[in-house]
């Protein structure tokens, strides 16, 4: 191991792979290698370590102690060879790339029309597989490399992630304009008269919305409670129920008149939009060119409606 002339420095560039991708296949597609190359690659990697490095457990590939040992440095020493050597940028019009992210159906909804629109005109040979959870499970798929990139709200992370801001999202309310007669709101008397629908994973009440409910002692009747963001506007209509949601989730071209948008009759503090991933796929070429992508994609916020603006739909 002291003989550095001796190693052949590839090797260490498909370990660094097969570290974040736990998983050859993934890793190769990575390397723009084959399987097989991969396979004896890790075979030569175990003999020049002594150390079985990524051993198979449940269909996956979990690293050995002495793998976790070295991933960060390995990483770390990786990075600077790369910013020695001058490392090339990712040549998105050419180059193949298969990019997994995790992300709920409302980061689908406000990403994936303008993300594919691009990929297909500047980077026709980029592929994505998008998978959904709840954020633990995003945050548990970054660390262990399942996913290259996740997108929500995360109001703690674990350790060795990074994250960026995307935008600061807020909320408004969304009901029927005939349900609501010559009003283009409700106080919040009313607002608590009328039945809601929720949109959580899990149908329970801890979210944003009823959490300021209850700090301010009250609490609302929840009629339907759904997983399904995109859904949800669409079952206001003819009915007296309510939906608060984050407002990029509204409809832009419902019927003229047939909804009506307002805003919350209480404070719910807004959330921050993040996009996460792990810090081995800092110095990442590929990577790094999504992540500025998709920030240059969704840092344009949407405009939000004044306190004293209603508008209807």
């Amino acid at each position: 191991m002291n003989k550095l002339g001796a190693v052949d420095l590839n090797l260490l560039v498909v370990l660094d792979a097969l570290l974040a991708e736990r998983h050859v296949s993934r890793a190769a597609i990575r390397l723009n290698k084959s399987q097989p190359a991969v396979s004896h690659a890790l075979a030569r990697l175990r003999a020049l370590f002594d150390d079985p490095l990524l051993v198979r457990h449940g269909g996956r590939l979990e690293p050995t102690v002495r793998a976790l040992e070295i991933a960060p440095q390995l990483a770390e020493a990786l990075a600077h060879m790369r910013q020695l050597m001058g490392s090339q940028p990712f040549d998105a019009a050419r180059e193949r790339h298969v990019f997994r992210l995790a992300m709920s159906d409302y980061a689908a909804f406000v990403l994936l029309p303008q993300l594919m629109m691009v990929l297909r005109r500047q980077a026709p040979n980029v592929d994505l597989i998008v998978s959904q959870a709840s954020r633990e499970v995003m945050m548990a798929q970054v660390v262990d490399g399942e996913i290259d990139l996740a997108l929500g709200v995360f109001p703690t992370l674990a350790e060795d992630l990074r994250t960026s801001l995307l935008f600061e999202e807020h909320f408004a309310c969304l009901a029927d304009a005939a349900s609501l007669g010559d009003k283009r709101t409700l106080d919040l008397p009313a607002y608590l008269q009328r039945p809601h629908i929720l949109v959580s994973l899990r149908g329970d009440t801890g979210n944003e919305i009823d959490l300021a409910l209850a700090e301010a002692g009250h609490k609302r009747r929840i009629a339907l409670a759904l997983p399904h963001w995109s859904a949800a506007p669409g079952l206001v209509l003819g009915t007296d129920l309510v939906l608060t949601v984050a407002r990029r989730i509204l409809p832009q071209d419902a019927v003229a008149g047939s909804l009506t948008v307002f805003d919350p009759p209480f404070a719910i503090p807004p959330f921050a939009f993040r996009q996460i991933w792990h810090r081995r796929r800092d110095g990442d070429p590929a990577h790094r060119w999504l992540r500025d992508l998709i920030g240059q994609l969704l840092v344009p916020t949407a405009p939000r409606v004044r306190s004293d603006a209603q508008r209807s739909l």
